[in-house]
């Protein structure tokens, strides 16, 4: 018969005790970014939507709001950059303009997205322009307060390794697209992205917009959405357009898709 020798003074095997608080302290961790998320109305979706608990409540306690108006331009290319940004609400474009003066639009976000992170590892000139595309309302968590929380809260460093790989993820993606795949998949997939399944699939956005977007002329642009709106995929608006079948978009998208 084995008997269980009892554990020495010191031991790091905890008790029920110990347990049970380690349990109440997740908890109440976890009913506090609720809480925030539930304060600011995020969505379920976005960076955000699985952020920890810590780094939503430096965003609340540590950050100042912005406000932005449509049209108004967070930070220019080439701005000093110096902060991580969160959206609670609204939509802001990023752009980008070559040697030409020719703009490129990269990306649209909403809220629960972060964006301006590269600034934290490596303060410096901003690599493309923020504007707001409607009233919007954003989070602004300065570079110097990040480092500050990154020493007493290790920790936090997750949440920004992970955005920073969901970042290059992105542009690496974006970069294969823009050389492998021809103009109307590259089209099919950006609509996609920007009229996320949860809304109505209606954009504001010219067709010269969409050009921008996905690097090829405005006519190009037009006569495939004339040919998808012939098949009933969409609706062409003045500045704007609706989808209306998803699913045969979804196939557009991936032509290889049997």
């Amino acid at each position: 018969m084995t008997t269980k020798r009892p554990s020495a003074p010191g031991s790091n095997l905890a008790s029920p005790v110990d347990a049970t608080a380690i349990n109440t302290a997740t908890t109440t961790a976890t009913a506090a970014g609720a809480a925030l998320r539930r304060k600011w109305m995020l969505p379920n979706r976005g960076f955000l939507s699985a952020a920890s608990d810590r780094l939503l409540q430096i965003l609340d306690q540590k950050a100042s709001e912005i406000l932005l108006q449509n049209g108004e331009v967070l930070f220019a290319q080439g701005d000093d950059g110096d902060a991580l940004y969160a959206i609670l609400g609204g939509a802001i474009e990023f752009s980008t303009l070559s040697s030409t003066g020719r703009k490129l639009s990269l990306d649209i976000m909403r809220a629960g997205a972060v964006f301006g992170e590269i600034a934290l590892f490596d303060p410096g000139p901003r690599t493309a322009t923020a504007m707001a595309l409607e009233p919007s309302r954003l989070r602004r968590l300065r570079n110097r307060d990040v480092l500050d929380q990154l020493q007493d809260h290790p920790d936090l460093a997750g949440d920004l390794l992970r955005l920073a790989g969901q970042r290059m993820r992105w542009m690496n993606t974006q970069l294969s697209e823009q050389v492998f795949l021809p103009m109307p998949v590259r089209l099919a997939r950006k609509l996609l992205h920007l009229a996320p399944d949860s809304g109505n699939g209606h954009l504001n956005l010219s067709q010269s917009e969409l050009a921008e977007f996905v690097g090829a002329t405005r006519e190009a642009v037009s006569k495939t959405l004339s040919q998808w709106k012939r098949s009933d995929v969409l609706d062409i608006g003045r500045g704007s357009l609706t989808i209306r079948d998803r699913q045969a978009l979804l196939l557009l998208a991936d032509p290889d898709i049997s």
